[in-house]
């Protein structure tokens, strides 16, 4: 065992990966988290409520960037804008490219909000803008938040993605400690761990907030 596992390493890498996880990869997930609800909310509403001339084309553009990886998307960006950070570079496209799906559940909500609502709304002649700020939206999040989670998670677990346009996260953070000791197994494991730690209780965060929501 002492031939595969070194405790001494072991806690000797445990404050640099808490590093990188913490100020890179947690700030990466959060970031991009908020990019991705924003945007998706917006696109949403623009999928459901602009002039098709509108809405078509950023249902094109929604598709190709939810079908390409997004491993290319990081490539294409980092390599095609050479004078950025790569840490930002790396948020925006997690961001944009997690809208994708987070638009998808967003539209889902706004398509479950009953019929009664939007004729409610007409009835008293809210204008437009204030029947979606005012009774949509607010109803469709209600609905949404679960699943919602469920993507951030996913977003979490993309983060290593960053190692390759040199972002120091995690992942990046346990191979350069490990290429510099030899201690490979150790580093990965705890890395595996951190990550662990991190999505599990919120998955069963989300579950148990789903079921609740599902009760009223």
């Amino acid at each position: 065992m002492n031939d595969v596992w070194s405790w001494e390493r072991a806690a000797d890498a445990l404050p640099q990966l808490l590093s990188a996880f913490f100020e890179v990869t947690l700030l990466a997930t959060v970031l991009g988290s908020a990019i991705a609800a924003v945007l998706g909310l917006v696109v949403a509403v623009v999928r459901r409520s602009a002039p098709a001339l509108i809405a078509r084309p950023v249902h094109w553009v929604m598709e190709f960037i939810r079908m390409t990886p997004v491993v290319i998307q990081l490539l294409f960006v980092y390599y095609a804008f050479t004078d950025w950070e790569p840490l930002w570079i790396g948020i925006g496209v997690l961001g944009i490219h997690y809208s994708t799906y987070m638009a998808e559940v967003y539209r889902s909500g706004i398509d479950n909000v009953p019929k009664g609502q939007w004729e409610a709304a007409t009835a008293l002649s809210l204008p437009r803008q204030r029947t979606w700020t005012r009774v949509v939206i607010p109803q469709a999040l209600r609905t949404t938040v679960p699943a919602l989670g469920t993507w951030v998670i996913s977003m979490f677990k993309d983060t290593p993605f960053l190692f390759v346009i040199t972002v120091p996260e995690l992942v990046s953070a346990a191979e350069n400690y490990g290429s510099r000791t030899f201690t490979y197994v150790e580093a990965f494991t705890l890395a595996g761990l951190i990550f662990l730690a991190a999505s599990y209780p919120t998955s069963i965060l989300v579950r148990k907030l789903e079921a609740r929501l599902a009760r009223y």
